[in-house]
Order: C-alpha cells, then structure tokens, then sequence
C-alpha cells in the first residue's frame, strides 16, 4: 500500500476557485458601492456639521460673530458649495467674510458627492456674538450622492434661528 503525498493545486482546480470568486465580487460589489457612497455621505456631513460647530463656538468666543460660507481655494467666500467650505472668525463684526477675518478651517470638495444650499456664497451662514444665526429664515445644506439614485442615503443640515444644527438623515427620490 503506497501513499500518495499531494503537493499543491491542480491548474483545474485554481480554475475553478478564480471563476466562484469571480461570481462572487460580481454579486458583492454593487452592496459594497452603495456602502462606500453611504458612508462618504455620512463623513462629508459630520465635516460640515463641525465646520459649523467651530464657527460658531467662534463667534461666541470672540464676541463678534462667524460663519461658514462655501470657498473655491480656501481664503476667501467664492464658488459653490461643491468646491469647498470655509469656517471663519468675524474679526470686524460685519456679519460677513471679509479681508482681515480669521480663516478657522478649510475643506476641500469631495469628488463624487453634491453639497447645495440656497445660501449664497457672499452671505454664508452667519452667527452673532451670542452664537444665534443672523438671517430670519432657516438655513440648510443638503449632501447627497453625485447621480443621485431613488434610495441612496441623502442628509440635510438645517441651523434654526438660535444655531441650533439639525441633521435629518433621508433618501433621494
């Protein structure tokens, strides 16, 4: 009775186990897609969600104000939303960017997702001294997916009259 050692893989075997892993990424990767857009979606909202937290606290801090505002290179308020946003000190108490006021943090535009907002970029969305927002009406931004598709995850940042920030989780339609 001889014994027969094997010692390694035939070429039909290696085969067949590319092929199951084949089908098995092709039915695994559209899951996988849809939670990498899911969770660039949830990212970029609490970076926004903190830009506005920080300019805020700021306009406390400094007794004068501060804001947000959308931002092209990172100095100035310019551009869409979907180039970047700055959160600033209001260094002048204007209730506006402008040459002088503090930089506080820079975030860049993230590829593949759309961030909009009816504020305009000269405005922004401005605190007061005490932290409330200084426009009447509430203010909101939305980040949804680039393409957006029926039941991909969408999230809207709404700051009320007192700053408060509610984010409201949904899907596009």
């Amino acid at each position: 009775m001889s014994l027969r050692l094997s010692k390694g893989f035939t070429l039909v075997e290696l085969m067949i186990t590319l092929v199951v892993l084949g089908v098995l990424m092709a039915i695994a990767f559209p899951s996988f897609r849809s939670t990498i857009r899911s969770n660039q979606v949830a990212a970029t909202n609490n970076e926004v969600l903190g830009l506005v937290s920080v300019a805020r606290s700021e306009a406390i801090r400094n007794n004068r104000g501060g804001g947000v505002c959308p931002s092209a290179d990172g100095s100035s308020c310019n551009g869409s939303w979907n180039n970047g946003i700055i959160a600033y000190g209001d260094v002048d108490g204007s209730g506006g960017f402008n040459t002088g006021d503090v930089v506080l943090r820079y975030t860049p535009g993230r590829p593949n997702l759309a961030i909009s907002s009816a504020v305009t970029a000269a405005s922004g969305i401005t605190f007061d001294s005490r932290g409330r927002r200084r426009a009447a009406a509430n203010q909101s931004i939305t980040i949804t997916p680039e393409n957006c598709r029926p039941g991909e995850p969408r999230r809207t940042l709404t700051v009320n009259l007192s700053g408060q920030v509610r984010a409201v989780q949904d899907t596009c339609s």
